[in-house]
């Protein structure tokens, strides 16, 4: 066994995990976190995707000694009480699930990946490496959200949460 402490949601947990544990098992199976989703458990479809130290991470790829002290947040750490985060009403406006099997993983993934744009980390297709700000245009968004699948087609939705937080915030 080995003892980690990890801050999920801003409290830090502190348990003995097998070094094999991951960190999917230990926020579903040890913190009760069901929020995040497993999906293909090889890293491929998005759905366990979490934030480790603002950085979007696939979970069941993560072994929970790997995060010892760092901070992660998942989807139930994004809403304040009961007021969503932003980014979790727009999906609920622009209908951006049908199941919602994928929408945690979407979520986390877009805020970091709306961190990383305004960042100027380029994509795939980003177009002008040297312009000061990258746009989100319709082909940056689908590109930085491709690691992210939806089984139900969703996508138009989930384009369209995403792009109207993006505009909000940027007011």
């Amino acid at each position: 066994m080995a003892k980690v402490s990890i801050t999920v949601n801003g409290t830090v947990h502190a348990a003995n995990v097998d070094p094999r544990t991951l960190l999917v098992q230990f926020l579903r199976e040890t913190l009760r976190l069901t929020g995040t989703h497993v999906g293909c458990e090889h890293g491929v479809c998005g759905a366990c995707t979490v934030e480790i130290d603002g950085v979007p991470a696939r979970a069941c790829l993560t072994l929970a000694v790997q995060v010892e002290g760092r901070a992660v947040t998942t989807i139930e750490g994004l809403a304040e009480g009961d007021t969503l985060h932003p980014l979790q009403a727009a999906f609920v406006e622009h209908d951006g699930f049908q199941c919602g099997y994928c929408t945690p993983g979407q979520i986390c993934s877009a805020i970091g990946m709306l961190a990383e744009l305004g960042r100027g980390v380029p994509s795939a297709v980003t177009q002008d490496l040297a312009a000061p700000a990258i746009a989100l245009t319709h082909d940056e968004l689908r590109e930085r959200m491709s690691g992210n699948l939806c089984r139900c087609g969703a996508h138009n939705g989930i384009v369209d949460a995403i792009n109207d937080y993006y505009l909000e915030a940027a007011e």
